[in-house]
């Protein structure tokens, strides 16, 4: 799994940032209660309804490879459909894509 441009070149031009951010990354996750799956399918319901696509290609390969089906992964973009409206819509293509293998 890749991670997208922008946030390649963040954790190439801001390394300090980037460990700072990483750290506080890790440390959340630490403190969650989810299983992984299901950590992955609620950050896909937070990026799409929150128009931020660039990393969802990377959290859906995460999400597949801790057993998330496709229709699980599509119901997880979705679910913010009546709270932030089409916005979600968006990020579809980008999921399916990466789910199927498409991702470029």
């Amino acid at each position: 799994m890749s991670v997208s441009k922008s946030f390649s070149m963040f954790m190439q031009e801001a390394p300090a940032h980037a460990e700072a951010w990483m750290q506080a990354a890790k440390a959340l996750e630490a403190a969650s209660a989810l299983d992984k799956k299901t950590e992955e399918l609620a950050y896909l319901a937070v990026l799409a309804a929150t128009g931020n696509t660039s990393g969802i290609p990377f959290h859906v390969l995460s999400a597949k490879s801790h057993g998330a089906s496709r229709q699980e992964v599509l119901s997880a973009i979705l679910l913010g459909l009546p709270a932030a409206g089409a916005v979600v819509i968006g990020a579809v293509p980008l999921a399916l894509e990466a789910y199927d293998g498409q991702d470029k």
